[in-house]
């Protein structure tokens, strides 16, 4: 079966200054600021703002059970709550999400449970939720693999007429990869319905974006591959949301992939092994402080009458219930079988393989025998 395919020359450069619909101070931006996009509905914004709220509760939660060790590693998004939750709520339920190590918080605005999520940071399984079920592949460590899968599954769906879309999120480090570059120019020339988001947090682990390219903007690597680029204040939900809503119906549309540029700030480490003074000033942090994301959308839901105390409240009640199950999930122990060690392996077992399930099974079996008289003698 051959699929044609339209091409279409995209020529236009992001704008240098980021596409804003709120400012710092939870004003509305209209003009040529808000690049053409309007502002979300006010029900659609305190949404948007309860699964923020959410989310900062979950990371800040998981981000301490790490502390006490009950986890291997996390990487946090505190700060990029916008681009994360902006983006993840514009695709559908039928729609499918490739995301990377950092994205947990939108794998739970996705409805998967915190245990699923977080069993793989606990070295309990690869993956820990239904990748079908939930539209969802496993959270990709590698830098941009995802972004190839995301492509691959959206020119199959394209090729069976299945309106889905693809969303993939990409940190700054991985557009210096070349697998972001296949992905990219693949999607282009195919015209995959794929959305890319780079969150562009300003450093690949230490290394600052200055030291991967001399692009004025990651948004403007778009134009070299045929496809709209977007530079979005990746700190504005209400952009995000906008700018990511307009690209997914374009792509379900039959008008292609988009590639989109939050601009945001990683506040905490890249993970709990991570030294961030190392790199980069506290100044730089406090400053990003101040461009809260959640904060920003908050003075503008009050100062509209659209947020109420009782509301506040209502959506902290339900984040600390959040994080409550998160605490219970993940500090219970877990029920591990050294056998499923050899599910999975192949699609027809073979008998080395088996051979080797078997002396473990005896070898499991004689432990418990011991442990069973060892008991028995202590009584």
């Amino acid at each position: 079966m051959s699929l044609n395919v339209e091409h279409h020359s995209v020529r236009a450069l992001p704008s240098e200054k980021p596409i804003r619909l709120l400012d710092n101070a939870g004003h509305a931006v209209h003009g040529a600021a808000a690049g053409g996009f309007e502002l979300p509905d006010v029900e659609t914004l305190v949404e948007l703002y309860r699964r923020m709220v959410v989310a900062r509760r979950f990371d800040v939660q998981v981000t301490a059970l790490t502390k006490q060790g009950r986890l291997a590693t996390y990487p946090s998004a505190y700060g990029q709550e916008a681009c994360e939750i902006g983006a993840i709520s514009a695709i559908e339920a039928r729609d499918w999400f490739f995301p990377t190590y950092r994205d947990s918080i939108a794998l739970l605005t996705r409805g998967i449970e915190p245990g699923g999520i977080l069993a793989s940071f606990r070295g309990d399984w690869h993956n820990g939720y239904d990748q079908h079920a939930h539209r969802t592949a496993s959270q990709a460590t590698p830098l941009a693999t995802q972004a190839l899968h995301a492509v691959g599954l959206a020119h199959a769906a394209r090729l069976r007429q299945d309106p889905i879309v693809t969303m993939t999120y990409l940190g700054d480090g991985a557009t210096s990869e070349g697998d972001a570059h296949e992905a990219f120019n693949f999607a282009a020339v195919w015209q995959t319905p794929t959305v890319f988001l780079i969150q562009n947090n300003g450093f690949a682990i230490s290394t600052p974006v200055s030291r991967q390219t001399r692009a004025v903007t990651l948004a403007d690597k778009a134009v070299g591959y045929g496809m709209p680029g977007y530079h979005v204040d990746g700190n504005d939900v209400a952009a995000m949301y906008a700018v990511t809503h307009a690209a997914v119906e374009r792509a379900r549309a039959g008008g292609g992939p988009t590639l989109i540029e939050g601009l945001t700030y990683r506040i905490e480490a890249h993970t709990n092994s991570d030294d961030p003074t190392r790199y980069r000033h506290s100044r730089d942090v406090e400053h990003w402080k101040r461009r809260d994301p959640i904060e920003r959308l908050e003075k503008y839901l009050v100062s509209e009458g659209a947020l109420s105390e009782a509301a506040r409240a209502e959506i902290a009640d339900a984040a600390e219930a959040v994080a409550a199950h998160t605490r219970e999930v993940m500090t219970a122990e877990a029920e591990l079988d050294p056998l499923e060690l050899f599910d999975h392996v192949y699609d027809r077992e073979r008998a080395s393989l088996l051979e080797q399930r078997a002396r473990l099974e005896a070898e499991l079996a004689d432990a418990a025998m011991h442990a069973a008289d060892h008991a028995g003698a202590a009584r």
